[in-house]
């Protein structure tokens, strides 16, 4: 009797792998539910900005001596911001905005500096070409109070300085703020870095994980973005294939748990924990480097049952991705090791660390990337050369083994049947 074999793609950069596996292996694909028909990405986010939640319109909001700064997202974000700038400026025409009061920021949050062509790809040739493109400065922010629960409002000047503060960004599930969008663009995105690692102590919090409006480091980031005057927020829904498939506008609060509403009902998928994931983090950005690709094991984990196996489908084509978390996967020998020294010390980078190391010790962790196998050995990873060998390694130990595949790991969240 011959064996039924499937053929799965999953994403690896910007290619994807092929991969035969098994049909009486496969527990399920776990996908999205994205919708069939897609309207036009331009009538969606006109629609959205011409009817703002909890708001009035951007046009009535400014006058032509507004100052307006709009916060972008930055190149490890999937946010297609080229497509919407243009919509978005065309709404603050209407109010009478002239370009010279105009200042887009990149919310690097604590991530690298771009390259101007990085910075140019982002908003579009023209955008860049005749509005002042900045990016943020965590060494020229301004303290203007600090949130409840004891984070220091620290904003990039720049920001500060303008009359009319616009977020924008893809809202998608984040793993310890709940989902992306809304009040990150200002918290992380435009803060000073005592500000972004006083926010992101908040992630040990049991309510801190992905698909939780409620989780204290975004209650914070909202609290932040209100003291800031954050005035609205443009943000975007993605499906997988990077397509926008729904935008909201209006009041960032608001407006953003519409986005959400979105998000929970397209990537939610209930699930019964199987013996093995495959995921991939959906190609690039997603899997640019280690300390991204890290969001799609997260989700990968509440599908596999305890002691099973995660082959995680990564490039990391610019390595691990944050200098604090090498520096702990370097000096870090063991997941124990690793554990206690998060307890006696929060850094941010080495949380990475410290995640993995936990989630090491609850289930058999292969990679498949282009890192080298020292260190995907550091970072509690089993380095595999192709997919294909990592799952023969998952079947020769159990050969009835049932696997989840995850093709948008970065996207999904399975949420566990018995819960």
């Amino acid at each position: 009797m011959t064996k039924k074999i499937k053929k799965i793609s999953v994403a690896f950069g910007s290619s994807t792998i092929e991969l035969d596996i098994p049909e009486r292996n496969i527990s399920s694909v776990i996908l999205p539910s994205e919708p069939e028909k897609r309207k036009e990405a331009a009538f969606l986010v006109k629609k959205a900005l011409e009817n703002p939640i909890n708001s009035r319109r951007l046009s009535e909001i400014i006058n032509p001596n507004t100052r307006i700064v709009i916060i972008v997202s930055d190149v490890t974000r999937p946010t297609p911001t080229a497509k919407f700038l243009p919509l978005l400026l065309e709404e603050l025409y209407l109010g009478g905005a002239k370009d010279e009061n105009i200042t887009i920021v990149f919310a690097l949050g604590l991530h690298r500096n771009q390259s101007a062509e990085e910075s140019r790809k982002l908003v579009g040739e023209e955008v860049y070409e005749k509005i002042r493109c900045i990016q943020h400065d965590t060494n020229r922010c301004r303290h203007i109070g600090i949130t409840s629960r004891g984070t220091p409002i620290e904003i990039f000047e720049d920001v500060l300085d303008a009359d009319v503060i616009i977020g924008t960004g893809s809202i998608e599930f984040h793993y310890y703020a709940g989902y992306s969008g809304g009040a990150k663009s200002v918290l992380p995105g435009v803060s000073s870095q005592e500000a972004v690692i006083t926010n992101h102590k908040m992630m040990i919090d049991e309510k801190a994980v992905s698909g939780r409006v409620d989780s204290p480091v975004r209650q914070d980031m909202e609290e932040a973005a209100k003291v800031a005057g954050l005035a609205f927020i443009l943000n975007v829904v993605l499906d997988s294939k990077k397509e926008i498939v729904a935008a909201v506008a209006g009041d960032f609060i608001e407006a953003h748990r519409k986005g959400v509403e979105v998000v929970d009902s397209m990537y939610k998928v209930p699930v019964e924990p199987a013996d093995a994931v495959i995921v991939s983090c959906g190609g690039f950005p997603k899997d640019i480097n280690l300390f991204q690709a890290n969001k799609a094991l997260d989700h990968a984990t509440q599908a596999v049952k305890e002691g099973g196996s995660i082959i995680l489908v990564a490039e990391c084509a610019e390595g691990i991705g944050n200098q604090v978390y090498e520096c702990w996967n370097r000096e870090c020998q063991n997941p124990e090791d690793a554990i206690e020294r998060f307890k006696q010390c929060f850094e941010f980078g080495g949380h990475r660390t410290a995640i993995i190391a936990k989630v090491s010790k609850k289930f058999r962790l292969y990679l498949v990337s282009k890192l080298s196998d020292e260190q995907t050995k550091t970072a509690f990873f089993i380095p595999m050369p192709d997919v294909k060998t990592a799952l023969s390694a998952v079947l020769s130990e159990n050969p009835d083994a049932k696997i989840h595949l995850m093709p948008h790991g970065g996207q999904t969240l399975p949420v566990r049947k018995n819960n």
